[in-house]
């Protein structure tokens, strides 16, 4: 049933509803001292509340349709207040309750694939806040949002929960809202992307609370709660203005500090780390992610010693079966690690960087790599390239006295195999995350050189723009934060020319090759943005010679907006309205983030 329905909402109107809520409900009194509860179980309470809400105004939005924007918003609130408890303890349900709305496709393998149809609070949002609402399609989400939140409610269990959880849960949301909370990410419709982070902070604040006692030195608990509440303050303004930039150095790195001092204060010992160090201080840094968590899980520790032996292998010919080819022969250093060319002699696809490569979950455009071994695999292999294969590659360190040397220190074996071979390669390929350029350096406090061009760039890749909702800081790749577990693909329409009049997208059909799944035809891997400056031309084609080029097919709507129309688009088709002034500050930002050559200049050339 199709209902015409003129929407009256203002986005103002969600602080009142939001603050309304906050002031009423989220408060969290001490507990007094004959009532003593285990901190998991006065968080399962509130968890509990919080959740209870949740469903009750979404039932509510289908009780009662005239209110459906209000309910909804309400029920959006809640959903927000658990996010940080529900993201941590039930990855899985959050996911489903927060993906966006795009089809999911799931390949484990040619006999498992399985095609998906999203739900969630973001298509609700998608679907409620138009002028024409079809009441079937909203009322089933409505109701398939509410069961799985009723079943999250019956089996939450937090008796499991360790204090070292409860700190990765905070520092987790304190990365989300950074890095995708404020940029629109899941509020792709009504940009309340501010207000609803105000929401999650508030609601640390409640969480935290259970936490006091724990704290040895109380003057850190009252410096973390006083940064939160700076932080609500400054969650002010419009989206598209917001200054996301001194945000992250004022506000998030300040937050990160802090959280230093819980852990210290608290004396935690974490059994593992995650993608992100343990010890982290800032989002921008070479010491920020756990390179482990991106490789193999056989890969061993990377040293130093590996990673030399890695880069000497990378730079040498004699690997290749005609003796004139090496990784470096399509992976210039002077070119961040690319070719310069449209496509690579051999090759179908335009080169990627290198640098930051070894920060992802997947490899190759189409994602057919699961690892970086594994793409060396691949290239060994390959008849275009070294054109050999695995034992070739052994035989070529074996007959080398000196890698029979530097094998043996760093595996501490003689008995050489192909495996280490590669994983030396790819350890040296994972060390390339230099997090040394212009912008990196001032975001850190390490120098104030950034001009206010590049800064409102930023500003605007991470709000107006829309970039950073493929491209997430501080990868600006397609890794997905706060957890880093996948790497997205996209269908974007690029066409096989610079055209915009009779524009006919690329013969290339990316993903689909692997598995041949239909839903997956033209879907490439989203690459990062770092050293853009240095690796034109661009996209998996290389249609675009500059990044302004680039900037204009996104402005237009992707492909869409240039008249090629594909039903899993998954980039929005609506004009971005970037002035000339704003795609040029853009453009400045992604300048911003070269790193200087000396970073990853080799003697081995």
């Amino acid at each position: 049933m199709i209902v015409t329905h003129l929407s009256t909402y203002k986005k103002g109107a969600y602080f009142a509803i939001s603050l309304f809520i906050i002031l009423s409900t989220l408060s969290c009194s001490k507990q007094e001292k004959a009532e003593i509860v285990p901190y998991h179980a006065q968080m399962k309470k509130q968890f509990i509340e919080d959740i209870s809400m949740a469903i009750a105004f979404l039932d509510s939005s289908a009780n009662d349709t005239e209110q459906i924007e209000k309910y909804f918003l309400k029920s959006r609130v809640y959903f927000k207040k658990i996010e940080p408890i529900l993201s941590s303890i039930d990855s899985e349900n959050y996911g489903f309750l927060n993906q966006p709305n795009i089809l999911k496709v799931e390949e484990d393998d040619f006999t498992d694939i399985k095609i998906k149809k999203p739900s969630g609070y973001q298509v609700l949002e998608e679907n409620i806040f138009v002028d024409n609402i079809d009441l079937t399609i909203v009322n089933k989400h409505l109701s398939l949002v509410s069961n799985r939140l009723k079943l999250i409610k019956e089996n939450c269990n937090f008796s499991h929960l360790k204090t070292y959880h409860f700190l990765w849960l905070l520092r987790k949301a304190i990365i989300r809202i950074a890095v995708t909370g404020t940029t629109g990410f899941d509020s792709p419709v009504l940009e309340n992307s501010l207000e609803e982070s105000k929401i999650v902070y508030q609601s640390l604040k409640t969480y935290l609370a259970l936490f006091e006692n724990e704290f040895k030195d109380i003057t850190v608990f009252q410096k973390l709660n006083t940064e939160l509440d700076n932080s609500i303050q400054d969650l002010t303004g419009d989206f598209n203005s917001f200054d996301r930039y001194t945000f992250i150095k004022k506000h998030t790195h300040k937050q990160l500090a802090l959280w230093n001092l819980i852990v210290t204060d608290w004396n935690v010992s974490f059994p593992f780390e995650l993608a992100i160090k343990n010890d982290v201080k800032s989002l921008f840094s070479a010491n920020t992610f756990n390179l482990k968590y991106f490789s193999d899980r056989n890969s061993g520790e990377i040293t130093t010693e590996k990673i030399a032996l890695g880069e000497k292998l990378f730079y040498d010919t004699n690997l290749s079966s005609n003796k004139n080819m090496s990784c470096a022969t399509c992976h210039l250093p002077e070119k961040a690690f690319t070719d310069g060319l449209k496509i690579g002699k051999g090759v179908t696809r335009n080169t990627p960087t290198l640098l930051y490569s070894g920060l992802q979950k997947a490899f190759f455009f189409d994602k057919r790599a699961g690892s970086l071994e594994g793409q060396i695999i691949a290239v060994v292999k390959n008849e275009n390239e070294f054109h050999t294969d695995l034992e070739a590659l052994k035989k070529v360190v074996e007959e080398d006295s000196s890698y029979i040397k530097a094998y043996a220190k760093v595996f501490n074996k003689t008995k050489i195999n192909n495996a280490d071979i590669r994983n030396a390669i790819a350890s040296y390929i994972r060390d390339l995350n230099p997090f040394n350029s212009k912008f990196d350096r001032n975001i850190n406090d390490l120098e104030n050189t950034l001009t206010p061009s590049e800064i409102k760039g930023f500003n605007l890749f991470n709000g107006k723009a829309k970039c950073a909702t493929c491209h997430f800081a501080p990868l600006f790749n397609g890794t997905v934060p706060p957890d880093y577990k996948e790497s997205e693909i996209e269908l974007i329409g690029v066409p096989r020319e610079n055209d915009t009049i009779n524009a006919k997208i690329s013969a290339d059909l990316g993903r689909y090759y692997v598995y041949n799944t239909p839903e997956r035809k033209h879907f490439f891997k989203t690459s990062t943005v770092r050293n853009a400056s240095k690796t034109s031309p661009y996209m998996h084609n290389g249609v675009y010679n500059t990044l302004e080029e680039v900037l204009d097919f996104y402005n237009r709507g992707g492909g869409s907006g240039i008249g090629i129309a594909q039903d899993y688009q998954t980039l929005p088709p609506d004009k971005l309205n970037l002035n000339e002034q704003e795609i040029k500050d853009i453009i400045a930002f992604m300048e911003s983030l070269e790193d200087p050559n000396e970073n990853y200049e080799s003697t081995n050339k």
